[in-house]
């Protein structure tokens, strides 16, 4: 054998060892990609089942909400802007969606939000649960 077949040999040797290392990187690279996929996927679906539990279940006051919107008492407030209206929703949370809540524009004369009708008689601001409870007689 002589020198340039020597050569040529170990240039091909070379070339395989190289092509091998780049094709192990790549089968390296698609398993990562694979893995984070799965994860990805997997952290997805458990947010998606946890937001699904979420809205499933019933909210805590869910049943003082309803006693409330059924003896006739009303909420109206301007939830989108007035952070006093926010707050009362916020005490409900997600039982909120219980109550006869109306825009404060709906009421003539009403010129602070929130402000609850309960029997005819006009309630301004925030009241507290323990309150709307005393009112309307509804059990928190």
């Amino acid at each position: 054998m002589d020198r340039h077949e020597k050569l040529r040999l170990k240039q091909e040797q070379r070339n395989e060892e190289r092509d091998a290392a780049v094709q192990n990187k790549e089968s390296s690279s698609k398993r990562k990609r694979k893995m984070l996929y799965m994860i990805g996927g997997s952290t997805l679906a458990v947010i998606v089942i946890i937001f699904a539990v979420m809205q499933i279940l019933p909210g805590r006051l869910d049943g003082f909400a309803k006693c409330l919107t059924t003896t006739g008492a009303v909420m109206y407030g301007a939830i989108e802007w007035c952070h006093f209206t926010q707050d009362q929703a916020g005490m409900f949370g997600k039982s909120f969606k219980h109550l006869d809540y109306r825009d404060w524009t709906e009421k003539p004369g009403i010129t602070v939000t929130p402000t609850w009708i309960i029997g005819g008689v006009t309630y301004e601001n925030v009241q507290s649960l323990e309150r709307l409870s005393a009112l309307t007689g509804c059990p928190l």
